[in-house]
């Protein structure tokens, strides 16, 4: 980031130079892109605030233009974003608030954020929750995911959290026999879930979480969406809680 925001400044001030020199850049003499490089190169070390506000500048550019793209790709992906009939949805489904996690069962941050989720769903009869598998943690966790998609269809909403929330909180990496070992607890039919697990469905699913992390410019779990907002990180109970309530009063994740 630094790098490549020095170089551009640098352009600009070359530019700047240029402009108060006759004819066209391609035209300098050697002599005179010396000058040019030497003039920069010392604006640069003795206005280093320059420099730092370029950053800043450059970096706030970014991250505004970044949130413009994901908002819009949450309405044109509003569809299977919220009601894919590959999710697992707990709590109210006709609630007016929905709040989207994608998550990876090895995520040590999405374990650390399920205290923070757990309080949020029971504590509010009006939210809905779609967990969305992310598995972008290895093989263990695209196992672990093909596990807990399979799973869902023994599990159907609510009854599925409490799958989700032990295999979550567990210790250790996750992988096919951590998620395996879980199901048998809850006394799923296991028969039924190995052969469900090679359904095409599950592939299906998944890819389909795996495109829309990609419209949402998603690189790591977790991440929320709320509203026209997606939330990077565990950033917490208040701030997730803010952002639902938001929605309840006016229908967006910032009134």
């Amino acid at each position: 980031m630094i790098r490549s925001s020095a170089v551009a400044l640098a352009l600009a001030l070359a530019l700047s130079a240029a402009c108060a020199l006759p004819g066209r850049a391609d035209e300098f003499t050697p002599a005179q892109k010396e000058e040019l490089g030497k003039f920069i190169r010392d604006y640069l070390v003795n206005h280093p605030d320059v420099l730092k506000e370029a950053i800043q500048a450059l970096d706030k550019r970014d991250k505004e233009t970044a949130e413009a793209e994901r908002q819009k790709a949450v309405a044109s992906e509003s569809g299977p974003l919220f009601s894919s009939k590959y999710q697992a949805t707990i709590g109210n489904p006709k609630a007016a608030a929905t709040l989207v996690e994608f998550f990876d069962y090895n995520c040590h941050y999405c374990k650390g954020a399920l205290p923070d989720v757990t309080k949020l769903i029971k504590g509010d009869p009006n939210l809905k929750l779609v967990l969305k598998d992310f598995p972008v943690l290895g093989p263990g966790s695209v196992e672990a995911a093909k596990v807990a998609s399979a799973a869902r269809n023994q599990l159907p909403g609510d009854k599925f959290w409490a799958f989700h929330s032990k295999l979550l909180a567990s210790h250790g990496p996750v992988g096919k026999a951590e998620a395996l070992a879980v199901a048998k607890e809850l006394g799923l039919d296991m028969d039924k879930l190995m052969k469900d697990m090679e359904s095409p469905e599950i592939k299906t699913g998944l890819d389909e979480a795996m495109r829309l992390g990609d419209a949402l410019q998603i690189n790591g779990t977790p991440t929320f969406v709320v509203g026209q907002d997606v939330v990077v990180g565990a950033v917490g109970y208040d701030q997730l809680k803010g952002k639902v309530d938001s929605v309840h009063k006016c229908g967006r994740a910032t009134c």
